[in-house]
């Protein structure tokens, strides 16, 4: 009787043991597919509020800005009324703007600057009577050297 007992209480802890590493088997898989599903969102959202948009043909307007600075410059005006003329010959066009940066310095602050560059030019356009949905801005590049000082701290418009 005793044997039956302890035969019964082995196979007893073997199946509990088995049914505790399958639920622990469960568990762990969940997390990690939760975990994986997590990473991959931000990612997702990232691309879907940004799609890349290629440049197509030469810059109607090119506007250069002093070192770390992103106050549109003298004669900024007559570059906001080009691209306002340009776009009302044939409104369905977009307007597209990038902004660059050298290589100089921290990235990270270079490329906050090209974009506040970008974003003071798109606000000029906004006000100029621009619809802000038929405007575009592509994330901030890097001018790679060879080039003179001005020219990486430019801003580029393409109307497309």
């Amino acid at each position: 009787m005793q044997q039956d007992d302890d035969n019964q209480n082995l196979v007893l802890g073997i199946l509990f043991g088995i049914i505790a590493l399958v639920i622990g088997l469960v568990i762990g898989l969940t997390v990690y597919v939760t975990g994986q599903t997590a990473q991959a969102k931000p990612a997702a959202a990232a691309t879907a509020e940004a799609p890349e948009i290629a440049e197509i043909g030469e810059a109607l307007v090119k506007l250069y800005f002093d070192s770390g600075k992103s106050e549109l410059p003298a004669g900024a005006a007559d570059e906001v009324a080009k691209v306002v003329a340009k776009l009302q010959e044939d409104s369905t066009r977009i307007v597209l703007i990038s902004g660059y940066h050298d290589e100089t310095g921290g990235a990270a602050v270079n490329a906050e600057v090209a974009k506040a560059r970008a974003l003071a030019l798109k606000d000029a356009l906004v006000a100029a009577g621009i619809p802000a949905d038929k405007i575009a801005l592509r994330k901030p590049a890097v001018t790679l050297g060879g080039t003179e000082g001005a020219e990486a701290r430019r801003v580029e418009v393409r109307v497309q």
